[in-house]
């Protein structure tokens, strides 16, 4: 069978990559082309047709600045699709790029499925029309979403989240933490860790707030952890912190904390077992943050407190906002957004989770109530190999 993939960043490069794997153990004849990173190549066997690091762009400007490289890569991407005629096209997240690719396949009478359900509930419901008519099989990652998209009419499946394995497998092989000092040329001191995520613009508005509240605590250790692709001079012109690449899971693992930019990373900072503040700042302005909470459907923004928190709907739409994400009615970890996102503010949360209190206590104990809601039987990634493999031997019985 032929399969074509496409994930647009480097966590969803690392979810494919475990899928293709597992794809690959039941299908020996598999022929796999992908857009993704060096985790999809090592799955494959083969180069990317277009890397990730020439389409992770995120928001509205980011998007606007980088417009005729976004339009390159989708033509790409679809003289790809129509080339190759897969069986069918895999879409991982990055939804404003793959909905575009489910229409142009679903066109060519290619079937299509997607893992990483797009976070409609948060905000662009109305990308659930392009679901219903472009996509045949949905896989979540996320336990609350089979009934969210099910009170809509659309059928998604539940098959675990790979950040657990994923963190699992990491930690397990990782070295002691003595080894990890050893290796990094790192002191006895507590480690604080930052990370400021996996896009450039995501780490010029994150990475300035971070090393200002980082430098409040000379008793602590601090290390930025470097994203794929991402150049050392980026990271040379916003802090002089030292910055370890491609090994953010391990960072975490060892830190006693960590300043966190909202996505992946702070689920991964959870399972690790890292007390975190979760940070988003792309712009500074305050009547940015109004709007983004009337844009936004959710009580939260972090995926430790939309998995195992305790808030409900309607409470949040009763509460101060800023008491409502400090960690006090139902949060796992606190999230400055914002202009919230700024040194002073950061710095009150994260102080009481460097010493042995009541916050540092609070957030472990969310942390396991987060891992408990995410395990499931089978990996992730094996339920989707299987799905995948089950859907194309129905599809030529048919035929």
């Amino acid at each position: 069978m032929k399969y074509f993939f496409s994930a647009g960043e480097a966590s969803g490069d690392v979810h494919a990559a475990q899928v293709i794997r597992e794809l690959r153990n039941i299908d020996r004849e598999a022929v796999i082309k992908f857009l993704g990173g060096d985790d999809m190549a090592l799955a494959a066997g083969c180069v990317p047709l277009i890397h990730y690091e020439r389409m992770a762009y995120m928001g509205f400007v980011d998007v606007v600045a980088h417009l005729p490289q976004v339009l390159r890569n989708l033509e790409d991407a679809k003289k790809a699709i129509r080339e190759f005629c897969p069986d069918v096209v895999v879409l991982v997240d990055y939804p404003s790029f793959n909905l575009r690719l489910a229409e142009y396949a679903y066109g060519l009478g290619i079937p299509v499925h997607y893992y990483i359900a797009p976070k409609l509930w948060a905000w662009k419901e109305y990308r659930i029309r392009k679901l219903k008519k472009f996509v045949s099989r949905i896989y979540s990652i996320l336990p609350f979403e089979e009934a969210w998209f099910g009170e809509r009419g659309l059928k998604v499946e539940y098959v675990g989240n790979p950040s657990v394995e994923e963190v699992d497998r990491v930690l397990e092989s990782m070295p002691l933490d003595a080894d990890f000092r050893s290796l990094h040329s790192l002191d006895s001191r507590p480690i604080l860790a930052l990370v400021p995520g996996s896009r450039v613009g995501e780490i010029k508005s994150n990475l300035p707030v971070m090393d200002a509240v980082a430098r409040r605590h000379p008793e602590v250790q601090t290390i930025v952890a470097g994203a794929p692709s991402i150049s050392p001079e980026l990271y040379a012109g916003l802090t002089s912190f030292p910055v370890i690449d491609a090994s953010t899971l391990q960072i975490m693992a060892c830190a006693r904390a960590a300043l966190v930019t909202s996505g992946t990373a702070s689920l991964e900072s959870a399972l690790a077992g890292a007390p975190q503040v979760v940070c988003y700042r792309s712009v500074g302005w305050k009547p940015m943050h109004g709007l983004f909470q009337r844009i936004l459907k959710i009580p939260f923004v972090s995926l430790p407190n939309l998995v195992g928190g305790e808030i409900d709907r309607e409470t949040r739409r009763r509460v101060n906002d800023e008491v409502a994400r400090s960690g006090v009615r139902g949060c796992v970890v606190p999230e400055m957004l914002m202009h919230h996102c700024n040194a002073d503010e950061v710095d009150r949360q994260l102080t009481p989770l460097l010493s042995d209190g009541p916050e540092r206590r609070r957030q472990l104990e969310g942390y396991e109530r987060v891992r408990s809601r995410l395990l499931t039987p089978v990996p992730a990634a094996e339920v989707v190999a299987r799905r995948l493999a089950e859907a194309l031997a129905q599809k030529h019985m048919k035929e």
